[in-house]
C-alpha cells in the first residue's frame, strides 16, 4: 500500500521523539523544580499591594489605590480558593476525577471573580474601574514571572 504524504509525515514525526533516560529524566527535574502554587499567590499578592500604591501615588487618589488593590484582590482570593481547592483532592488516584475537580475549581474561580466585580460599585467608594482593571491585569499576569525567575532554574545553552 501506497503511503499518502500527510501519513509519511507524521511517521517521520513520531519517529523523532526520544523517550528520556532516568538519569536525563532526573537532571531535568534538577534543572526544573517545582514551584509553589503558593508562592505564586503571595507573589500575586504582593505585586497587588504594589499596583494599589502605585495606583495612588501616580493619580494623587486613594480611591484609584483602593480601586487596584479590590482588582488585585478580585483575581487573588479566586486564586487562593482554587489552589486550596486543587492541592486538597491532588491525592485522588483518578485521573479523571482530578480532572473533572481541576474544572469545577476553575470554574468556582471564575464565578468568585465576577461576583467580586458585580459587587465593586457597592464595595468600593468612588470606584475607577481603569484602576480596577489595570490592578487585575498586572496582578494576573504575576504568575508568568514565577515561572521565569523561580529560583533553581538553570537556562541550558
Amino acid at each position: 500500500m501506497k503511503n499518502l504524504p500527510y501519513e509519511t509525515e507524521i511517521e517521520d514525526e513520531e519517529s523523532d521523539f526520544k523517550p528520556m533516560t532516568a538519569q536525563e529524566a532526573q537532571e531535568w527535574r534538577r534543572r526544573n523544580p517545582p514551584i509553589s502554587i503558593w508562592q505564586v499567590v503571595a507573589g500575586q499578592a504582593l505585586v497587588g499591594v504594589l499596583v494599589a500604591l502605585a495606583a495612588w501615588l501616580l493619580t494623587g487618589k486613594a480611591s484609584a489605590g483602593w480601586s487596584a488593590g479590590y482588582g488585585a484582590l478580585a483575581v487573588v482570593v479566586p486564586a487562593g480558593l482554587f489552589a486550596r481547592g486543587v492541592l486538597r483532592q491532588k491525592a485522588k488516584l483518578d485521573p479523571r476525577a482530578a480532572m473533572a475537580g481541576f474544572f469545577g475549581w476553575e470554574i468556582a474561580k471564575i464565578v468568585l471573580t465576577v461576583a467580586l466585580l458585580a459587587a465593586a460599585p457597592r464595595l468600593v467608594p468612588d470606584l475607577s474601574w481603569l484602576a480596577l482593571l489595570a490592578g487585575m491585569v498586572v496582578t494576573m499576569k504575576t504568575y508568568w514571572v514565577a515561572l521565569m525567575v523561580r529560583p533553581g532554574v538553570r537556562k541550558t545553552d
